[in-house]
């Protein structure tokens, strides 16, 4: 399964409805142990079907709680407004553990809809450093990373190897092949995920931090997003559909659509989440062998991907929340770090598994993903983030069809987010 491709689809969310102890036989909000029982797991659009082998290791071990599979709807949006529907009922709901797209956890930890976990339960670091924050709303914990995601730039590097030029580093350098390049060879030049969903945000975000400006300050109490590197960064993307060089029907990609697209040999570059590069290589597809991964560029050189993967997290009306432990520690072990890396293609949270020589011969592109991780940054925390998510879709857009200049549309999105800040 594609993990939390920036919430879009291939979008995963563990529901977990259960009963046990954790290791210690405390429970994960420090009360007294509770008992063991069944579990049920939901789940949204599990593509590449590593989900369930998994499970059968976990009911293979805990006979007495064994989990049966719910599938949720793939799409990012209808999951989370399936979850948000249901912890706003109250009482116990359905879902105890909830895997939440990282950012969501300052959301449903504002709104009260899961309890804070202790630090000392989970490995925390033995992880990847940037992840853990994900995890956090006002300096508590909330949750337990999963996995982790940060957007690179795939690329024909058999296309650039009859040209004799590297990869692009700076925005300059992609708009110069995507112009001149790509034509050459029958290519559109560069996409990204431009539909109006949760992966045009990720887009816009990345463009904007790749500038060097931000979005919200202060857990989402403060609107920084009107300066010069935002309108720098909306307007690289608007110039791109303009000219060209971007191609419009962009304007209906999410990661599913811009993957195929590459995959089918139509694009000379391509942003997207890792899992695009595992399946894109394999052996059958029109680019096997013929693709590379670099690190999103930027103004200057190496731009900033924004953080993806999804959290575990514990519903503050779960019967069991020290079952609910359990289950997060099993997920989150090394050994099952390292088969959802290998069966799911999805990155893990386990910094080690990221300079293991036999995982990086099967997955080149670890290593270009690791520093793309130690270098990007969560999307705007707040715990109005759907709203403010909408926001930037709807701005954007207007920015990317030509309906307002860049500078219009990030002022207009200034405004709208204090309204929502104030809200």
């Amino acid at each position: 399964m594609r993990w939390m491709h920036t919430a879009g689809r291939g979008l995963l969310v563990l529901v977990v409805i259960m009963t046990g102890y954790v290791t210690s036989g405390a429970r994960a909000d420090g009360g007294p142990p509770g008992g063991r029982g069944p579990l049920t797991l939901a789940t949204a659009g599990d593509l590449t079907g590593y989900l369930g082998p998994l499970l059968k290791g976990w009911n293979r071990t805990h006979p007495g709680e064994k989990v049966t599979l719910v599938e949720l709807p793939d799409s990012a949006d209808e999951t989370h407004a399936q979850m948000t529907t249901d912890l706003r009922g109250g009482d116990r709901g359905r879902f105890d553990v909830l895997n939440i797209d990282v950012d969501w956890t300052s959301e449903f930890a504002a709104a009260g809809w899961i309890r804070p976990l202790p630090r000392d339960r989970f490995p925390l670091d033995s992880f990847l450093p940037p992840v853990v924050d994900t995890a956090t709303y006002d300096g508590r914990l909330y949750a337990v990373p999963y996995v982790t995601n940060a957007g690179l730039l795939l690329y024909r590097k058999d296309v650039l190897a009859k040209e004799g030029v590297p990869p692009p580093r700076t925005w300059a350098e992609l708009e110069r092949d995507a112009k001149t390049i790509a034509p050459k060879y029958g290519l559109d030049g560069y996409a990204g995920q431009f539909l109006p969903y949760e992966g045009l945000t990720v887009n816009a975000a990345e463009a904007v931090y790749s500038a060097g400006g931000t979005v919200l300050g202060g857990e989402g109490r403060r609107v920084t997003v009107d300066s010069a590197a935002a309108r720098e960064g909306i307007g690289f993307l608007a110039r791109g559909l303009r000219e060209g060089w971007i191609p419009k029907r962009a304007l209906t990609y999410k990661e599913e659509e811009s993957k195929q697209s590459f995959q089918d040999g139509r694009l000379l570059f391509l942003r997207n989440w890792p899992y695009a590069y595992a399946v894109a290589a394999e052996k059958g597809t029109k680019v096997a062998g013929r693709i590379g991964a670099v690190p999103l560029p930027g103004p200057d050189g190496p731009g900033t991907s924004v953080l993806g993967g999804s959290n575990l997290a514990v519903n503050s009306h779960a019967r069991h929340p020290d079952s609910a432990a359990r289950l997060i520690a099993y997920l989150t072990s090394a050994p099952v770090q390292r088969q959802v890396l290998m069966r799911g293609a999805l990155p893990p949270v386990r910094a080690a598994l990221y300079e293991d020589p036999a995982l990086v011969r099967r997955f080149p592109y670890l290593p270009t993903l690791r520093t793309a991780v130690l270098t990007a940054r969560p999307r705007p925390k707040s715990p109005h983030y759907d709203q403010v998510s909408l926001a930037v879709q709807a701005v954007v857009q207007d920015a990317l069809t030509g309906r307002q200049t860049p500078g219009q549309a990030v002022r207009r999105l200034a405004r709208e987010l204090d309204a929502i800040a104030r809200g």
